[in-house]
């Protein structure tokens, strides 16, 4: 694996393009001088939908691998029509992506990547299934309930930024049993993959700060508060990789109102002028 060529993965469909595209041109300004294959899997995107996106990525001198998954590769899994079904996407990406990569950073599309993500790419899994962070909150008082209900005792992962190792996942993870945790747990899942990835895979997650990896856009309160005044505007512009827009609104809707919205629509406005 080259040092400077980084395997980004994404899952998104049609309606999460532009996003996806604001996403990636925020990254592309920490890492113009690297190379990057971003791997699209999809259900049914066109490529008349792809062009704008190849378009920007060769601008970028990336490349764009879309994979198109068949309509058997669901045979056998269980209520696809209340989970959306790119969150099979993520979970068996190593069973999708080509055997010789070896792993993968998977960046859901409502983010921006403020600072370098190569110490994350280069970090060392240690054997670990894949890299992740939690966000506890100043009280981590969420941590107890999601261990009661998925019956887990570790710390609950959020999916939105996985380092995978590609080997692990394709050892580890298989269908039928995300196939009967979801039936076992059905009335349970809040979020049915990131609950799946918890309750089966947790114990095999290694732990990645939030306040770098996945910073909550939500919580600048909170996380200045935890750090007893330390995680302010300045110390996370110059130290946090990943601004992570988790619930909604999101920030490209007129109802955002973070603290990081105007940050969000400045990239998004600099990439219409690229």
């Amino acid at each position: 694996m080259k040092d400077k060529e980084m395997h980004i993965l994404v899952t998104v469909d049609e309606n999460y393009l532009k996003p996806l595209e604001v996403m990636l041109y925020s990254m592309y300004q920490h890492h113009q001088k690297h190379k990057v294959v971003v791997w699209l899997i999809h259900e049914k995107i066109t490529e008349k939908q792809l062009a704008p996106l190849r378009k920007l990525l060769g601008k970028f001198k990336w490349d764009l691998e879309a994979l198109k998954i068949k309509d058997d590769f669901f045979e056998g899994a269980p209520t696809v029509a209340r989970y959306p079904k790119e969150m099979y996407f993520r979970l068996l990406c190593g069973d999708i992506l080509p055997k010789e990569l070896h792993r993968v950073l998977y960046l859901d599309p409502d983010l921006l990547v403020i600072n370098s993500l190569l110490p994350l790419w280069q970090m060392d899994l240690e054997g670990s299934l894949l890299a992740a962070a939690t966000h506890t909150g100043v009280t981590n008082i969420t941590t107890g309930l999601n261990n009661l209900r998925l019956n887990t005792d570790h710390n609950y992962y959020n999916s939105g930024v996985m380092l995978i190792d590609l080997d692990v996942a394709r050892d580890k993870i298989n269908l039928k049993d995300i196939g009967e945790t979801i039936e076992k747990y059905a009335s349970l899942l809040l979020l049915p993959d990131q609950d799946v990835l918890n309750h089966l895979y947790g114990h095999y997650i290694k732990e990645i700060p939030d306040e770098i990896w996945n910073y909550d856009a939500r919580k600048y309160i909170s996380y200045l508060t935890r750090s007893v005044g330390k995680y302010d505007l300045h110390w996370l512009m110059e130290n946090t990789a990943i601004l992570h827009f988790c619930g909604k609104p999101k920030p490209w809707q007129a109802k955002s109102d973070t603290k990081f919205t105007a940050l969000y629509l400045d990239y998004a406005r600099q990439m219409e002028y690229l």
